[in-house]
């Protein structure tokens, strides 16, 4: 089956599409990535979603205006990409996060995903699987890390531990032990680690005035020193000592986040660089405190994915903090890392289809396994 992924995170850097040809059952999948490509989103489209990711307050007629361009821009990148020749069955869209709240205790979380399903398939002619977390909170999860069970299937390894760590706007992460370890899959367990790129992303917006929008390759970042106290202090945040699972975004890690740690910085006098190497520290020492808090063992492998995995300073630093780990990215292994996460929504609507259940309760929390998504047909 041919089946278009769409995918954009909470760094809203634009729409990633991937068309891939799927074959097998269950967790036997054979997933060919036909072709990838990121369609940036329009700049008022843009900072819209933004304004609503950091809280700000629109009305009812905004919200449905901002839903109908998401869609509208969803459809676009599929018939944008489809390759001469080819014909998509099916398109797994995960939309636009603008809005993410984990269960409290006796209270289910709420996570919303703007781009309508519905007209997505409409204006494609394509069915379409949609709005994909709400089953797993409806089954008392937090909706999120979602692609775990796509972690399980295409990164499984007889000998090697490993943990598949995506670096979005969020990170997150999922550790897989071998599989030659006794009730191996009972001991799987993922999370979201903390910031990403969002808020290294966010301070280079506002010392370059929305000039750049982020940190190429980590060069500004490579001039710098981390202020490692400021680290230990970060550290200390609730979030970082919560156990899994659990979730964030924008709601917790944006911009009144990053003003407070702006605050916590006045005292060390720190340059333009010397901020931004110790953003990029946050992100790399919070993973690895996550891995020292909540694994049985450090894994012998990291396969990074997202953007973060394009930045070599951010790699640097994050081997020095897990030195014990081989540091791969997925590329390495034959998986796109850019087009990774396009790539699982693309599996999970293949999975709803093919009555599959696509979440991993060991991970989100559920209390059951469920189909994820809604199906749309193509009207």
């Amino acid at each position: 089956m041919i089946v278009a992924g769409l995918m954009s995170g909470t760094s809203v850097d634009g729409i990633d599409t991937a068309v891939v040809d799927i074959q097998g059952t269950g967790l036997d999948l054979k997933v060919n990535l036909l072709v990838g490509q990121t369609f940036p989103y329009s700049t008022s489209l843009r900072t819209k979603i933004l304004q609503v990711c950091e809280g700000d307050s629109i009305s009812m007629a905004e919200l449905a205006q901002l839903d109908h361009g998401i869609s509208f821009e969803f459809a676009q990148a599929v018939l944008n990409i489809i390759p001469k020749d080819t014909k998509i069955d099916l398109i797994g869209s995960h939309g636009q996060t603008v809005y993410h709240q984990p269960p409290k205790k006796n209270q289910l979380g709420y996570s919303l995903q703007l781009g309508k399903g519905d007209y997505i398939a409409h204006l494609t002619n394509i069915d379409t699987v949609s709005n994909f977390r709400v089953a797993d909170i409806a089954a008392g999860g937090q909706g999120a890390p979602l692609v775990s069970k796509i972690d399980l299937c295409l990164y499984r390894h007889c000998r090697h531990s490993r943990c598949l760590q995506n670096i979005g706007g969020i990170g997150n992460a999922t550790y897989l032990p071998s599989t030659h370890t006794p009730k191996w899959q009972e001991k799987i367990i993922g999370w979201d680690t903390g910031p990403g790129n969002a808020l290294i992303d966010l301070a280079v917006q506002k010392l370059t005035n929305n000039q750049q929008t982020f940190d190429f390759n980590g060069d500004w970042s490579r001039q710098g020193k981390p202020c490692l106290p400021l680290i230990k202090e970060w550290l200390k945040q609730d979030f970082f000592h919560q156990k899994p699972p659990k979730s964030t975004g924008r709601e917790l890690f944006g911009h009144i986040y990053l003003e407070k740690c702006h605050q916590d910085a006045q005292n060390y006098h720190l340059s333009n660089a010397d901020w931004l190497a110790t953003l990029t520290e946050l992100t790399c020492a919070s993973i690895a405190d996550s891995y020292h808090r909540f694994l049985p063992s450090l894994p012998s492998e990291v396969i990074l994915a997202g953007g973060g995995s394009r930045n070599s300073y951010l790699k640097q630093r994050l081997q020095t903090y897990l030195p014990d780990s081989h540091l791969l990215v997925s590329d390495d292994l034959g998986i796109s890392s850019e087009f990774k996460e396009a790539m699982a929504f693309a599996i999970l609507a293949y999975w709803h289809v093919n009555n599959y259940e696509g979440n991993l309760p060991s991970v989100t929390g559920a209390k059951k396994d469920v189909i994820l998504g809604e199906l749309h047909k193509a009207i």
